[in-house]
């Protein structure tokens, strides 16, 4: 077994090499870098605890064999998960997260060498991190289960709105802070263990309720917050278990989820508080509630284009921008993108990919997809780069997006998503969007891009018509 200092030494190893991932990780160029040092920091910190002075021989076996299988699951993932299950696979590996708190937190408090030598304060103190750390856990574990049904198109995207459901939430929140003093107060492990399951059962519930409410526009929101929540459900699991890696890399996450989920609203023009609340997107193309206003309808003449003439325009342009969205991933058609950027580039035509912070169903979604295509990182550009560009552009190409390309955000008051910044592809002399129908977005908010006089939209598969674009600019 390794030695404790052997370990200490392990642990902080392992926490730089998480500090460079994360850091490595916010730019798409150093992304596989910082890729690389989370799998090393990782490999290091596994073989520190396994390895480790808490860890005995009698154990050892069930813990390796708990790895195989764990390795084996994570084999299976990466090579037979497509890319467009991305979201969920992360939403369900939430939950696991959430799931070995609870678990962990229920076993620690059971076990009397963990808790039959404290007393007074230090016993207090004890027992108040495993109320937190199950209570935690169990709102990331039901709340991620219920957003992997949602991604994954099991439970519908329309925000379940009880009645009186702020109320319910501080019933549940005051009935969390009596049992938690009942716990605390308790004289025996049987007597403190009624107060933690009905607390389990109401954070599972919250859970639930949390993200049943919440609209499919807000998702991207809530992968992210449940990340921040998984991380504080590991933090609090380190805590119990007086490991100090643990509790750092919770942290981290923890503290990276909440500043990226803080970003993903910004981008939204929404407020944290209110995408908890829920409401906004309905799922299924449905007309969104606007809180008593009524949105205007869009009015205008939707003209067609073929594919062929598609591969005109984009022939005869000096200047294109690409703004690929969740249409994009589901058809599968990175690779033909890159392949029409490439002989676009080819011929002198300046193209690059405009990304919106909530495009797909989880952060960085589209980043991640055109990567796998071999895109060149220098011309994906964010938002905020590239929105002003596009009065110069010749061709706004949009492949399967909707909401965040929608006028209505700045022109319609009235709007569900009136203030949220968009990308301004109408501003292009022409814009082609891609789409099976005309169905609303994810969000079920109409589009007036459709019908403007400079939009044409090429209907169809993405994959087949892009197929059809790439053969067309060959010929």
């Amino acid at each position: 077994m390794m030695p404790a200092t052997l370990s200490t030494v392990a642990y902080v190893g392992a926490t730089i090499l998480f500090i460079l991932s994360l850091g490595g990780l916010s730019n798409p160029e150093s992304s596989r870098r910082g890729n690389l040092y989370g799998m090393v920091g990782m490999a290091i910190a596994v073989l520190a605890t396994v390895f480790g002075p808490n860890v005995t021989t009698a154990g050892l076996p069930w813990i390796l064999g708990a790895m195989v299988i764990g390795a084996a699951i994570g084999l299976f993932a990466a090579r037979f998960v497509k890319m467009t299950q991305m979201p969920e696979l992360v939403a369900l590996m939430h939950s696991l997260v959430g799931l070995a708190a609870v678990l962990i937190g229920y076993a620690n408090y059971i076990d009397p060498a963990a808790t039959g030598h404290l007393q007074g304060a230090e016993k207090t103190n004890h027992e108040i991190e495993i109320y937190i750390g199950v209570l935690i856990g169990a709102v990331t574990f039901s709340g991620s289960v219920i957003a992997f049904g949602k991604l994954s198109g099991k439970i519908g995207g329309a925000p379940l709105l009880l009645p009186a459901r702020h109320w319910l939430n501080l019933t549940g929140l005051l009935a969390v802070l009596w049992f938690a003093r009942e716990f605390v107060h308790a004289t025996s492990m049987q007597q403190g263990m009624t107060p933690l399951i009905v607390m389990t059962v109401i954070a599972l519930l919250f859970g639930i309720h949390m993200v049943m409410a919440i609209g499919g526009a807000d998702m991207p929101v809530v992968v992210s917050m449940l990340n921040s929540y998984s991380g504080w459900a590991a933090a609090a699991t380190g805590f119990l278990l007086g490991n100090d890696l643990l509790i750092v890399t919770g942290a981290l996450v923890g503290s990276s989820g909440a500043i990226l989920s803080y970003i993903m609203c910004k981008a939204m023009n929404r407020h944290f508080v209110s995408v908890i609340a829920g409401g906004f997107g309905t799922g299924g193309g449905a007309p969104a509630s606007s809180g008593g206003a009524t949105a205007t309808a869009p009015a205008g003449e939707v003209v067609p284009i073929l594919a062929a003439e598609t591969a005109e325009l984009l022939r005869e342009a000096k200047n294109v921008i690409i703004v690929p969205g969740y249409g994009m991933a589901v058809a599968q058609a990175q690779h033909t993108v890159y392949e029409i950027t490439k002989h676009l580039r080819e011929k002198g035509v300046n193209v690059r990919f405009g990304i919106h912070p909530v495009a797909g169903r989880m952060p960085g979604h589209m980043n991640v997809l055109l990567a796998e295509a071999r895109v060149p990182y220098d011309i994906v550009m964010e938002m905020d780069e590239i929105n002003e560009d596009f009065p110069d552009t010749d061709v706004a190409m949009v492949i399967g997006a909707n909401d965040i390309v929608n006028p209505a955000a700045q022109d319609d008051p009235a709007s569900p998503i009136a203030g949220m910044p968009v990308l301004e592809v109408w501003k292009a002399k022409t814009s082609i969007v891609m789409k099976r129908s005309m169905a609303s977005g994810y969000a079920g908010v109409d589009n007036p891009l459709f019908y403007k006089d400079n939009n044409r939209m090429l209907f169809g598969d993405a994959k087949k018509m892009l197929d059809e674009v790439l053969a067309a600019l060959k010929a």
